[in-house]
């Protein structure tokens, strides 16, 4: 389900149409849980989960209402707001996966909440260069305010001081939401740390982005990191996330 709704913003033309398929994923949503699902290849394997795993309602509702909300094409006001947005779409994807492993944790639910957020951001953040080239910036308004950049700094693939602040900036708020995450590291059951191994994918990408000078445009920033799958088995043998 999160798949189509993430594809909801880029094939639609008009807004009217992604709020039409967004209600339609609520009214869904609201037939699985009164055991009548459409006849729709996702909906029939979403009630089946949903069902098997007893999967809170909220956190999928609350991934459809802010997909809804994103449909505008607005730079995020300020980085809470971004936050605001990785907490109810990504985290509540960890909270589902969570409940799915038989997990009824507060500090494993500490720990999504702040993965999910720090996977927000460093989305926002690799996703910057695909939507310069559709004359769409999105990044927290308020960090390019403090230093005074402009969307067209973006959009013209600036390399100054400032920009690279800007990313600075929110590369760091994603490494101190890891850093909290992995702080609950003794407290969190082991059962859950599969669920937390995209850890591993962030640290790579704050890493590598540092080793740029946080120059968001660097072509080795689009190459992938052909030894992330071994990192990702190394992790989850370790029992770390």
């Amino acid at each position: 389900m999160w798949n189509w709704l993430r594809l909801v913003k880029d094939s639609v033309s008009e807004k009217t149409i992604g709020l039409m398929r967004m209600q339609f994923w609520k009214k869904t949503v609201d037939d699985v849980y009164c055991d009548s699902p459409p006849h729709q290849p996702v909906a029939i394997e979403l009630w089946k989960a949903v069902k098997r795993h007893n999967l809170t309602k909220r956190w999928l509702m609350k991934i459809i209402d802010e997909r809804e909300k994103n449909l505008d094409d607005k730079a995020y006001r300020n980085i809470q707001e971004l936050e605001n947005y990785a907490e109810n779409t990504q985290s509540c994807l960890l909270y589902l996966t969570l409940e799915i492993l038989g997990i009824k944790d507060l500090h494993a639910d500490h720990a999504a909440s702040h993965i999910g957020k720090a996977q927000g951001i460093v989305t926002c953040l690799r996703a910057t260069p695909y939507h310069g080239s559709r004359r769409r910036v999105f990044l927290p308004m308020d960090i390019c305010m403090l230093h005074g950049v402009s969307q067209e700094d973006f959009l013209r693939k600036s390399q100054d001081k400032n920009v690279r602040d800007v990313v600075y900036d929110m590369a760091s708020q994603a490494h101190l939401h890891l850093k909290h995450a992995r702080s609950f590291h003794k407290s969190v059951p082991v059962k859950a740390f599969p669920a937390f191994l995209q850890t591993v994918a962030l640290e790579d990408y704050l890493k590598k982005i540092q080793q740029v000078d946080f120059d968001i445009f660097h072509p080795s920033l689009q190459q992938k990191n052909t030894l992330l799958p071994l990192s990702l088995y190394i992790q989850s043998w370790r029992k770390r996330y």
